[in-house]
């Protein structure tokens, strides 16, 4: 079982040829509202892979609410611990570019609710083989969350995003950290992903830097070390890779899969979500998951 504890939003998307300077305007081409945010992606992803997942988040008493908690129970994933509050959902607004390329601003709404547990939240972490975290959601419910999973032998992972400083007080109960490369030279001042894995490796026992068409770079305080490069394909969209990669990386440990095959997974998947316009719309099944990774060995 996979629990999320994160957020959940409405994006919406601007589809242009380049996306616009400070100060400049642009014509767009297709403009389109998409349920997302990292959490709520990241469940959904973990629930398509045919592992049970939860999400524990927010959401809005308005319109964007109602469809974000359809389109979870639609992928699969029990929304018992979605909370209603009141005010708007979250909203991540995002210019996507004839190179697949993305740039967004996201406006917090009803996930800055999710600042501590609710009731039920900690009987729902500790029943979990593993919880998804990111930094959507205020620190202090995410730590909370991580704490109650750490005693009780649930496996953390983490996103840090957005980019941030995370506090040691949350690494401590993280197990495993997936930041991209420009999250992991924030968290540590190395550019270079090797070195900014051995540094993150200081605070945490696991940590995956993914690199975008570069791969994915893996490492463990017992020294192994995995490369895995990217599956080529031509990108659509590269909203939410990072998360398809994380959800279903975190549904193959659940699952009980090796690191490396699990990598390899979350890698195929990713390479699936960015063929594909938007963010959860994205993403692939665990049969197609598995018809890639076998064409792909052909």
């Amino acid at each position: 079982m996979v629990t999320v504890f994160g957020s959940c939003n409405m994006d919406l998307v601007a589809y242009v040829a380049t996306p616009p300077r400070r100060g400049e305007t642009v014509h767009g081409r297709t403009f389109s509202t998409v349920p997302g945010g990292k959490g709520a992606n990241q469940a959904i992803a973990a629930a398509r892979a045919e592992v049970g997942t939860r999400f524990l988040g927010a959401v809005g008493d308005d319109e964007f609410g109602g469809r974000i908690r359809a389109t979870l129970a639609e992928a699969g994933v029990e929304t018992t611990g979605l909370r209603t509050v009141e005010g708007h959902s979250g909203t991540a607004h995002i210019v996507v570019d004839d190179d697949g390329g993305n740039s967004i601003v996201v406006v917090g709404g009803a996930n800055d609710a999710m600042d501590r547990l609710r009731s039920g939240d900690a009987e729902t972490i500790a029943a979990s083989d593993c919880l998804l975290l990111q930094l959507e959601t205020p620190l202090r419910g995410a730590s909370a969350a991580a704490e109650v999973a750490a005693a009780h032998g649930v496996r953390v992972v983490l996103t840090p995003a957005p980019a941030e400083p995370v506090p040691d007080s949350l690494l401590s109960n993280v197990n495993l950290l997936v930041p991209n490369e420009h999250e992991a030279a924030v968290l540590t001042g190395e550019s270079d992903p090797e070195r900014a894995l051995t540094s993150l490796l200081d605070s945490v026992p696991e940590v995956v830097v993914t690199m975008g068409g570069e791969g994915v770079l893996y490492g463990n305080r017992s020294g192994e070390r995995v490369r895995m490069p990217a599956f080529p394909v031509r990108p659509v969209d590269t909203t939410a890779a990072g998360d398809t990669f994380v959800g279903v990386l975190a549904a193959e440990l659940a699952r009980g899969t090796d690191t490396t095959e699990a990598l390899r997974h979350g890698s195929g998947a990713a390479a699936l979500s960015i063929r594909r316009k938007g963010a959860s719309g994205s993403m692939p099944s665990r049969e197609d998951i598995r018809e890639f990774l076998e064409e792909a060995d052909s």
